[in-house]
């Protein structure tokens, strides 16, 4: 997925950014959590490359946390426990 993001911005220089960032700090996707924080790092490369402000990713899991699976179905759909 994240080999994809680098080849399908539409921006070709962000897509190259996108791309050096991935190679030089390859993610990690073992958990939703740990790739949360890895792509909260990747965007704040991103913003400060551009003067953007940072954002803190200590709250990334309050603003996109992970898909909550409180039934059956919702598992099912979503890929959860059910549905693997």
């Amino acid at each position: 997925m994240v080999s994809l993001m680098t080849r399908i911005y539409p921006c070709g220089e962000c897509a190259e950014h996108f791309a050096s960032i991935v190679r030089d700090h390859a993610p990690t996707t073992e958990t939703g959590p740990q790739l949360r924080q890895w792509m909260c790092k990747a965007h704040n490369a991103v913003n400060q490359s551009l003067g953007k402000p940072q954002f803190n990713c200590q709250f990334v899991d309050a603003r996109w946390g992970g898909v909550e699976c409180e039934g059956e179905t919702a598992c099912v759909l979503f890929g959860g426990p059910k549905g693997r």
